[in-house]
């Protein structure tokens, strides 16, 4: 009962709004006091918090996450995005929902670019919402796409999310081998996750940009087609700029080097040839080299790179910290045993175990950020999924789907919020609520597929790694 008043007194503080790090961390401890004052709480847990430290700041597999943090904020630095939906808006803008295709793609070569929710729907937001609108697209579907695809970042590789996943997940793994007598580890690592979540991920695509041509097709005065002129005007706020390439030396110039990039990062994973974290720096490495040849890397952007890498990556640490002592001190009250024996005697066995994990975490998505969930949640609850059998590389894409669900879903979606910043005062909030459902249910239908067939998740891990 300690341990679950724990948990909501966690929700509660982070409701009020106050900085997630220390209100996991300020808890934990003032509940470990409080114990040990009690005589409820062995005061010889605490003495565990310098070894875990020292775990997260020896820990290889994160340093992905500054290099590839790095990576994305110099991609958008560098102004690839704009070039990219620029040329993809002259394929396909002519074609009946053609700039909805258009996002569409932008959105998934951003999302294997970047793997960053934020910085795509504001991207997304700032450059093609106020074309779209002068030419005539239904304000909620225009919003809701770019809602929708600024979320596959959670999914598609090199995903943050993932990388926070696979190292939660491998520990989650160990423990469940541990408890059952087991010895001889099977393990599992980011580049599992990287092969499970790219079927899905393509999947998901598919399906967008098939709900976008059946609209199109079905009531076409919702999504129009770009005149021509109009999409001379696919850059920041809507500026046209001052001359245009041939298509064919468009694309070349502007798909090919970020294609180039993701398949050297993912390809150097998913076949084995380097670890995340050096392919991160392969990426990093990438990005920066792109930016010099496009000649768009100075003194000034680079600072800006540098400075909202650390603080993203400081963020993250920092909400890893206070992630640990939650999580020690809520063990110490006995909380992982708890959620173990709730979950194990559930009807249905592993699938109302999972079914009641997946709810959970679809609604603490409104209130929590998938970095928290990860963190906290994750490691309470996998090491009783696992040892119900439930296989770790599934386990994880179900969890990255559902959070991406999740920041879709108003009222609280943070992909909403981002959008709503960067939106025109014409776009209601509740248009882009509206806008935002049919992307949901796809995702629902998504994760359903994914929850009846697991070799959507597991058949290229399996392929790829035996």
């Amino acid at each position: 009962m300690i341990a679950l008043l724990m948990f909501v007194t966690v929700c509660l503080v982070l409701m009020a709004g106050y900085p997630v790090a220390f209100t996991l961390g300020g808890v934990a401890l003032l509940f470990a006091f409080a114990g040990i004052l009690a005589g409820v709480f062995d005061p010889g847990e605490l003495g565990l918090i310098p070894n875990r430290l020292f775990g997260i700041i020896s820990n290889t597999t994160l340093i992905a996450v500054p290099l590839f943090v790095f990576m994305g904020m110099m991609l958008e630095k560098s102004r690839i995005a704009e070039d990219l939906l620029g040329t993809m808006a002259r394929l396909f803008g002519p074609l009946p929902g053609g700039m909805g295709i258009a996002i569409i793609m932008v959105g998934a070569l951003l999302a294997a670019s970047t793997g960053i929710v934020g910085a795509t729907v504001v991207t997304m937001g700032l450059m093609a919402l106020p074309t779209m609108l002068r030419q005539g697209y239904h304000p909620g579907i225009a919003s809701g796409l770019i809602c929708a695809t600024g979320t596959l970042g959670q999914i598609i590789p090199p995903s943050i999310a993932l990388i926070l996943l696979g190292d939660v997940l491998a520990t989650a793994y160990q423990q469940a081998q541990l408890r059952q007598g087991l010895w001889s580890f099977d393990s599992v690592s980011v580049g599992d996750l990287f092969a499970g979540a790219v079927v899905p991920g393509l999947v998901l695509v598919g399906m967008y940009a098939l709900y976008i041509l059946g609209t199109a097709l079905w009531r076409p005065h919702l999504l129009p087609r770009m005149a021509p002129e109009a999409l001379a005007g696919i850059t920041e706020g809507g500026r046209a700029p001052s001359g245009q390439k041939p298509l064919a030396k468009a694309l070349l110039t502007s798909l090919l080097p970020p294609l180039l990039l993701i398949v050297a990062v993912l390809g150097a994973i998913l076949t084995g040839k380097a670890t995340p974290t050096e392919a991160a720096a392969v990426g990093a490495t990438g990005a920066t080299l792109l930016a010099l040849l496009r000649r768009q890397l100075t003194l000034r952007r680079l600072q800006e790179v540098m400075r909202g890498t650390t603080r993203v990556t400081s963020m993250v640490f920092m909400i890893l910290i206070g992630a640990s002592l939650f999580s020690l001190v809520f063990h110490g009250y006995g909380g992982g045993d708890a959620v173990e024996r709730v979950l194990t005697n559930l009807p249905g066995g592993a699938f109302g175990a999972m079914l009641m994990v997946m709810v959970l975490i679809f609604l603490l998505g409104f209130i929590l950020d998938f970095i928290e969930i990860t963190f906290v949640v994750v490691p309470i609850v996998a090491p009783a999924l696992l040892m119900l059998g439930v296989d770790p590389i599934w386990l994880g894409i179900m969890i990255a789907l559902n959070l991406q669900t999740s920041f879709l879903t108003p009222p609280f979606g943070f992909a909403l919020f981002y959008l709503r910043g960067v939106a025109p005062e014409t776009v209601s909030t509740a248009a882009i609520y509206r806008g935002v459902i049919p992307f949901i249910l796809i995702q629902l239908l998504m994760l359903l597929l994914l929850a009846v067939w697991p070799a959507l998740a597991t058949w290229l891990p399996g392929l790829l790694y035996n």
